[in-house]
């Protein structure tokens, strides 16, 4: 058994990592797996004989999402850096427009509703754009995730207003007022994109605090062997082996003090 860890781009809720365990775990040879949404990470145990992580990357693909096979950390911080700047051009923007849209909804001229139209064009499916990519996707494999809800809400607002505005006559023939939404599914992008802005960026400091954290760990031990003691990597080290810690040094997994006293770095 192997196990790994691998990062995951895509999730945008808590449904998105269900989604994408239950494809890991729906392979044959895998163990058990452990999607962590606010790491944007998946660990996994799989069977070497069986599995690989090019199998596991074609069934998260597959789910509408991407899994990435040893990943270049700072090619994967460039990614997520560009996916951040990219929301927060989106977001401030679609506020630039969702807020004179909402204040021209209270002014009573026959050109507003016109502009309404052309300014809600742009938020949502411009600015919002990746709401109903997502949902697409999630469509095309049978399931459903918020960018699902937030597509289907302000699409029915979006598309309810065009024909109250082209056709007013078909609500006022019945009696009834033929009201427009433009600024009510511009405001929920707008709001929207700044909850994922703040998710985001509440996920990047967490992130660099535990990359910080990390950085503490060794990376090589002293491994005490029939013919001495050897350095190796900490990914090589197995149960049952004697791990050889010098004075002064950190310690770089768990274990029992076998001999010996001394001094390290406790950090």
């Amino acid at each position: 058994m192997k196990h790994e860890v691998f990062p995951i781009l895509g999730m945008s809720c808590a449904a998105c990592a269900m989604h994408v365990q239950k494809a890991l775990l729906n392979q044959k040879g895998v163990l058990s797996a452990e999607v962590n949404y606010a790491g944007g990470e998946a660990s996994v145990d799989f069977d070497e004989e069986v599995c690989s992580p090019s199998i596991l990357q074609h069934a998260v693909r597959t789910a509408g999402y991407e899994l990435m096979i040893r990943a270049d950390e700072n090619a994967l911080e460039k990614a997520r850096m560009k996916k951040y700047n990219r929301l927060k051009t989106d977001t401030l923007l679609a506020f630039v427009l969702a807020v004179p849209l909402n204040i021209l909804s209270f002014v009573d001229a026959a050109w507003i509703p016109w502009l309404a139209w052309a300014m809600a064009t742009v938020v949502i499916f411009g600015l919002g754009r990746s709401f109903y990519v997502n949902a697409w996707q999630q469509a095309r494999h049978g399931t459903c995730n918020m960018d699902t809800l937030v597509a289907m809400s302000t699409a029915i607002s979006y598309f309810f207003s065009i024909w109250s505005l082209l056709w007013p006559d078909f609500w006022l023939s019945r009696g009834m007022v033929p009201h427009l939404y433009f600024e009510a599914a511009a405001g929920i992008i707008a709001f929207i994109l700044l909850g994922r802005l703040l998710e985001e960026r509440a996920k990047r400091g967490t992130g660099a605090a535990i990359r910080r954290l990390m950085g503490l760990q060794p990376r090589t031990v002293y491994v005490e062997t029939a013919s001495g003691e050897i350095l190796v990597d900490i990914e090589q080290i197995r149960e049952g082996q004697t791990i050889l810690v010098h004075a002064g040094e950190r310690l770089a997994v768990d274990g029992h003090v076998k001999r010996g006293t001394s001094f390290v770095d406790e950090s």
